[in-house]
Formats: structure tokens, sequence, C-alpha cells
């Protein structure tokens, strides 16, 4: 069980991983400041999980 833990954690801690967090995070920070309307927000955050998703089911 531990042994999972670890390895699903260790795929998550990849760079595409971390960057796709880290662009969500400040993309939903950006939306809640006002600085972008929900649109915008929505517009761009769909393109980035459509990017992370599709390279994703490539690689299996």
């Amino acid at each position: 069980m531990l042994k999972i833990f670890f390895n699903r954690l260790d795929k998550l801690l990849t760079i595409k991983s971390i960057v796709t967090l880290i662009l969500t995070a400040v993309f939903a920070w950006l939306s809640l400041k006002g600085v972008l309307n929900a649109d915008q927000f929505l517009v761009i955050f769909t393109t980035v999980i459509a990017f992370y998703f599709g390279t994703q089911a490539k690689k299996d």
C-alpha cells in the first residue's frame, strides 16, 4: 500500500504536473482578485487541463 502511494506521488511530481498545478493556482488567484473574469479563467484553465490530460493519454 505504501509502495503504491509513493509510486503515485512520484508520477504526480513530474515537471509537467507541477507546472499544471502552479498555473491552475495562479489563474485561480488572478480570477479571485478580479484581474481575470470568469470567462478568461475558464478558457485558460480548459486549455491547460486539456493539454495536460491529452499528453498523459498519449503516453499510456
